[in-house]
């Protein structure tokens, strides 16, 4: 897969929160196939498709500033991480739906295994690809 114009903003993410830059950009790529101005049915905004509540709490001022963006994904997916001991499925369902849904389901919805997949799926792209 090609590189993508906020690389070094998925690289500073990266480095800043220990998490895998190619994790970083299969999120993106699902959530909003790298597009800043994007919003969802669901009211999610930007690159990483943060909710408003879940922007604020992780410090995004604008959610429609991708190197914002990029950097409260990067810290939400990395709490995610810690929060599921390092599981990156149950912490990409958590990212996607969040933590309360995958603790109340004990485990991975049924309605974020796609989602979860793709993720990964991109993010095995990326690796391979040597994009990152």
């Amino acid at each position: 897969m090609k590189k993508t114009k906020y690389d070094s903003w998925f690289r500073k993410a990266a480095q800043k929160y220990n998490v895998s830059e190619s994790l970083l950009k299969g999120i993106a790529k699902a959530e909003s196939n790298f597009n800043a101005k994007s919003v969802s049915s669901a009211g999610a905004m930007g690159v990483m498709q943060l909710m408003p509540a879940t922007a604020k709490s992780l410090g995004v001022t604008d959610p429609y500033d991708a190197g914002q963006n990029i950097m409260g994904g990067a810290k939400c997916i990395s709490q995610k991480l810690k929060e599921f001991n390092g599981d990156e499925r149950m912490a990409l369902a958590a990212y996607n739906a969040g933590s309360g849904a995958v603790k109340r389901y004990g485990g991975i919805p049924s309605y974020c295994k796609s989602y979860v997949n793709k993720v990964q799926s991109y993010k095995k792209a990326y690796e391979t690809a040597g994009a990152v």
